[in-house]
């Protein structure tokens, strides 16, 4: 099971990875980052990916309705967003959030170059990577 260090080296085996992070969403801190940063500040990056993925773990509009109550939190407890998908002119940006046993507020980062990079293989990787990725 891989901690932060060989979970990021492993993304950046991604064809078209140009850089990676594992983020708190909660502060906004990188917990490791590698590679290049789209702004050339990984921790800039960090805390503007986390308000993109605070506002999509905290607003009710990307949950779906359970018994006829918009907005209701799934029974489960789970965060209702698995990913997110930015793309721009250059790349695509990938947010993944990492589930675990206790209360955690932490998502994998992924920047692919938007002409090498494989958005589908990125997107199973990170599942992968997310779901054995070791915090202590």
């Amino acid at each position: 099971m891989p901690g932060i260090d060989e979970c990021l080296l492993e993304a950046m085996t991604l064809p078209g990875a140009r850089g990676a992070a594992i983020v708190d969403w909660t502060s906004g801190l990188a917990l490791g980052s590698v590679g290049d940063s789209p702004n050339k500040d990984h921790e800039a990056t960090a805390a503007e990916t986390a308000e993109v993925a605070r506002s999509a773990a905290e607003y009710r509009a990307f949950v779906e309705s359970h018994d006829g109550f918009p907005g209701e939190a799934p029974p489960d407890e789970r965060l209702p967003v698995e990913d997110l998908l930015l793309s721009t002119r250059n790349g695509f940006h990938v947010i993944r959030f990492v589930e675990t046993s206790f209360d955690s507020s932490v998502f994998l980062y992924l920047w692919l170059d938007r002409d090498t990079g494989n958005l589908a293989l990125a997107r199973i990787r990170l599942r992968d990577l997310s779901e054995r990725l070791v915090l202590m």
